[in-house]
């Protein structure tokens, strides 16, 4: 018999979920009203000690619904990662705005040195606005992301906005739980210190709604013109008058039915992936090829995914170990392709992202899920160290 497969990460459904879910069928609310959304809206907000909070979609929408709200518009230009889920940059597309691309730091996330040299450099603040000198187009916004749980500079991120007029729109889709562990923010969660932040819970989340995502902020007149855009802008629902084009973004009751139960268990599920990655970090400590990449922001960061790194840049080498665990039923995968190497991107301004490379040609993201168990965890671990041994033959 093989052995079972391991996934990269599954949901964890031991909680209230299935009677939340039987509630909201057995009451026939199933579609984009009912209590369980507003429920799951405010146990977030409470949970992340912000005013307002707005269920929808996925995070994707949540990203478009925060560009639309600040004026993001066609030609505008828009401060991204080149490091992260090709979502990010997709939500600016959809405003018909231009993606400039930055390098990563040391732990995966936006390069701040470099985010403030372009500023400084090639932009110009006028007139309550910032030009790009050479282009005459205006920077409009920033989308940083806490890329795998780690945690964005959004102490420096957030002066630079003030200074040059910037929307920061915080891209918190992987890091649910974590706290910001310095700075003027510490004590805070992830996704509350940008003027706002948006949640995912999609199916290989902390916590799951199947496919969702969450508007939070305390400018309560922002998230609420952001609910009456999911809502299709509706004005009256009798006789469906509307004053602005909108979307059909809003969770739905099942959804949310499900996000409220999947909330209950957050704290449990951190717990667990804290236990698990420091696991990881004890048993393969003696790894003479890779380790396990550290968290620059600590316990406080959720842990989301592990990345276990090549001591070494070496794409075919990540192959080989991506493919060697899969014969061996283990699920891993490479970062994303960075994306301003992607086809739709290629044409738009890059910075030089060397960093973003190496951590492309060293990464392979390994088991992590909130039900990972122990005897699985060693025969990952089994399989890491095996791999080092037989590779070198």
């Amino acid at each position: 018999m093989p052995d079972e497969l391991i996934c990269l990460s599954t949901p964890n459904f031991r909680g209230n979920e299935k009677k939340y879910v039987d509630e909201a069928v057995e009451t026939e609310w199933v579609s984009t009203a009912g209590s369980f959304i507003s429920r799951f809206e405010e146990r977030m907000a409470a949970r992340l000690s912000v005013k307002q909070a707005c269920a929808c979609q996925s995070g994707t929408a949540g990203l478009h619904l925060c560009l639309r709200h600040f004026g993001v518009s066609a030609g505008d230009l828009v401060l991204v990662p080149t490091l992260t889920f090709i979502a990010t940059v997709n939500a600016v597309m959809y405003q018909a705005a231009e993606p400039v691309f930055f390098d990563c730091d040391s732990h995966m996330c936006i390069d701040v040195d470099q985010v403030e040299a372009y500023l400084e450099r090639e932009c110009r603040p006028e007139g309550g606005r910032t030009v790009e000198i050479a282009s005459g187009r205006t920077v409009k916004a920033a989308v940083p992301v806490h890329v795998f749980g780690d945690h964005c500079d959004m102490d420096r991120l957030m002066d630079l906005a003030e200074r040059y007029h910037l929307a920061v729109i915080e891209d918190a889709t992987e890091s649910l739980g974590g706290v910001f562990a310095r700075g003027r923010y510490a004590g805070r969660a992830t996704g509350t210190a940008g003027h706002a932040g948006v949640l995912s819970f999609n199916g290989n989340k902390i916590i799951t709604t199947g496919g969702g995502g969450m508007v939070v902020s305390d400018d309560v007149s922002a998230v609420e013109h952001m609910r009456y855009l999911s809502q299709q802008a509706k004005d009256d629902p009798v006789y469906f008058v509307h004053e602005e084009w909108g979307y059909n973004y809003r969770m739905t009751n099942l959804q949310a039915a499900l996000g409220l139960a999947q909330l209950e268990e957050l704290d449990g599920f951190l717990e667990s992936k804290r236990r698990n990655y420091a696991r990881y970090r004890e048993r393969l400590a003696g790894c003479d090829y890779g380790e396990l990449l550290p968290f620059g922001s600590g316990e406080n960061s959720n842990h989301w995914f592990y990345s276990f790194a090549l001591r070494e840049p070496d794409g075919a080498r990540r192959d080989r170990l991506i493919q060697y665990l899969s014969a061996r039923n283990i699920q891993a995968r490479p970062i994303w392709k960075l994306n301003h190497t992607q086809t739709p991107f290629r044409k738009y301004r890059a910075m030089d992202c060397g960093r973003a490379q190496r951590f492309y040609d060293r990464v392979v993201n390994i088991p992590c899920g909130t039900n990972l168990t122990e005897e699985q965890l060693d025969r990952v671990c089994r399989a890491l160290l095996a791999f080092g041994e037989e590779d070198r033959g």
